[in-house]
């Protein structure tokens, strides 16, 4: 018969402990997982679903403001058909931007903020694309402008609420038009219309101030930050309520 030998102080200090760093690595990598599994996910979402972009400029006042960061739905147009009124984020078609200059920021900063790229907190490529409010959808004649400063989309005048004009101005676009949007194209404006590279403004490219449809990134449908600026985004159905009646 054996006899079993008793467990001496040093053996249960020594057991214990090498539970204490088993459980500790476990947690260890069970944290790790959830975050690669996080970030994975917040990619895969960044990539197809949704992704957050900054606004750098002031065309789209008073909707957006000037550093203002908004959500932009991915899964428009790809799945879901572009809205009139849709406020719409896309790459430049070319020459609407200028050029822009080397970025100053430092390593550590661009790093990081390549890191948030990657998961859809940031956009560090938002100087390289614009975001307007969609007017004229393929097969539109959108013409600016009426007697009372009108935009007309199919022979319907436009009685746009979120437009901003200069005090005296009365016309919804610094220049006439009178185009047919064409096929796979859009016709977009900036609601700060008085300062907003828009289609209006770039007729003279060679994409005539039209947007290809494969150029949009997505719908915008919400203000993110700051928190004081939270909000839907709306497309004023009521305001293009008709406009395809008079669609040829």
């Amino acid at each position: 018969m054996t006899e079993e030998s008793v467990p001496t102080r040093s053996d249960r200090v020594a057991r214990e402990r090498r539970v204490r760093r088993r459980g500790t690595r476990a947690f260890i990598r069970d944290i790790l997982i959830i975050f690669l599994v996080a970030v994975l996910a917040s990619f895969l979402i960044k990539t197809f679903i949704v992704r957050s972009f900054y606004i750098p400029s002031a065309s789209m006042e008073n909707t957006l403001q000037i550093n203002d960061r908004i959500i932009v739905n991915e899964l428009e147009p790809g799945l879901v058909p572009i809205s009139h009124g849709d406020v719409v984020v896309f790459r430049d078609p070319g020459g609407w931007l200028a050029p822009q200059p080397p970025s100053n920021q430092n390593p550590v900063a661009a790093a990081f903020d390549q890191v948030l790229t990657f998961i859809g907190l940031s956009a560090a490529d938002s100087n390289d694309h614009l975001i307007k409010r969609v007017i004229g959808l393929p097969g539109d004649h959108v013409v600016c402008c009426t007697a009372k400063g009108e935009i007309t989309v199919n022979g319907k005048a436009l009685d746009e609420p979120y437009i901003v004009l200069p005090p005296g101005e009365t016309k919804a676009a610094t220049l006439p038009f009178d185009v047919t949007v064409p096929p796979g194209e859009l016709w977009v404006m900036g609601d700060n219309r008085y300062n907003s590279q828009d289609s209006s403004r770039n007729q003279n490219l060679p994409g005539r101030g039209f947007v290809p449809i494969d150029h949009v990134v997505g719908r915008a449908f919400v203000i993110s930050w700051p928190v004081s600026r939270w909000t839907w985004l709306d497309n004023y159905p009521e305001v293009f309520r008709g406009v395809e009646d008079g669609q040829k």
